[in-house]
């Protein structure tokens, strides 16, 4: 990919695989994060098994959702957006800026969720959109220690610790 080593900008076909390999990454750790949700709730319950093996996975799951995220968001800042020659390119490669933002909200707390919040929030909005609208689909609700499983819908809503 020519844009990924500072070379001219990714081809349709370039964009869309770029976009979707992430998507994919992304959306199999989501999953298996809220899966461990379920396991949150049988330590409440008592049930300590098998509770040191699933928090060791989770914080694996947590830190490679962080590093995909950074990865994507820095190729993102640091080449794709500043080498959008077209409106169009460039309001794809914000929308996925402030979606990778919102993964990152999903499950990230205190400041770090209020700072990944913020920026998707500003991502949205430099696209010209309405955020409002994306805030349907995204984790737009005010920061807080937790996440609001009742605006987002790509969450499980199952009590949280």
């Amino acid at each position: 990919m020519a844009a990924s080593d500072g070379g001219e900008e990714l081809t349709i076909k370039e964009r869309n695989l770029l976009s979707v390999a992430y998507k994919n990454m992304i959306n199999a750790r989501r999953a298996s994060w809220q899966i461990h949700l379920l396991h949150r709730k049988e330590e409440r319950h008592g049930n300590e098994g098998h509770m040191a093996t699933i928090r060791d996975s989770w914080s694996k799951i947590e830190y490679e959702l962080v590093y995909i995220c950074d990865g994507i968001l820095r190729l993102l800042d640091s080449t794709l957006v500043t080498s959008a020659s077209t409106d169009n390119f460039k309001v794809f490669y914000l929308k996925m800026k402030g979606d990778y933002y919102s993964y990152l909200a999903e499950f990230e707390i205190g400041t770090e969720r209020k700072e990944a919040t913020e920026n998707t929030r500003s991502a949205y909005k430099s696209t010209q959109g309405d955020p409002s609208e994306l805030d349907r689909r995204g984790c737009l609700s005010e920061p807080s220690d937790k996440p609001d499983f009742k605006r987002c819908p790509k969450m499980v809503s199952f009590e949280y610790q």
